[in-house]
């Protein structure tokens, strides 16, 4: 643990970065933990399966039942649902079926192609360890942070030989 506790202090080592949140996968730990609202007071972003009103257009790919492939070309698991942004109609997160809740991807860190859906942030084994929703209807602002640091951070903790300098 670093002696230090100020701004600009050393990170100190941490068993896994990307879990404790800290550095490229820190999160606001203060932010708030309930959902985003609509102007109706609904919760923003929920499951499309839920919503009566959402639908994937004919003219797009679904990426329901697709493979969603790890940054080691090893599969993850299959998309079970997709959760929207009602405010803002677009994806916001693939939900990968599974046991202990919702395991969320945000749509941000995926690239869809016709063999499946390919994140390079993580790898296959790393999606086990994803923070998931409390709920499994509705995601808190504070999930929001740790899902999306969990993703960002991978880009540099995933793999040892991310964490040196690119040049």
């Amino acid at each position: 643990m670093s002696p230090f506790n100020h701004p600009g202090a050393p990170i100190p080592d941490v068993d896994d970065p990307m879990a404790e949140g800290v550095g490229a996968a820190a999160w606001a730990k203060d932010r708030a933990d309930r959902p985003d609202l609509t102007l109706a007071g609904e919760p923003k972003i929920q499951p499309m399966s839920m919503l009566a009103d959402f639908h994937v257009d004919a003219n797009d790919r679904d990426p329901h039942g697709m493979t969603v492939f790890g940054a080691d070309g090893q599969s993850a698991g299959t998309v079970s649902d997709i959760w929207v942004d009602r405010s803002e109609p677009q994806i916001r997160y693939l939900q990968l079926a599974g046991e202990g809740g919702p395991l969320l991807v945000p749509m941000g860190f995926c690239k869809v192609r016709r063999d499946g859906i390919h994140v390079k942030a993580i790898y296959a084994n790393q999606f086990a360890k994803v923070p998931r929703p409390k709920a499994g209807d509705r995601i808190t602002l504070l999930e929001e942070d740790r899902v999306v640091a969990y993703f960002a951070g991978g880009y540099r903790y995933a793999d040892a030989d991310r964490n040196e300098p690119l040049f």
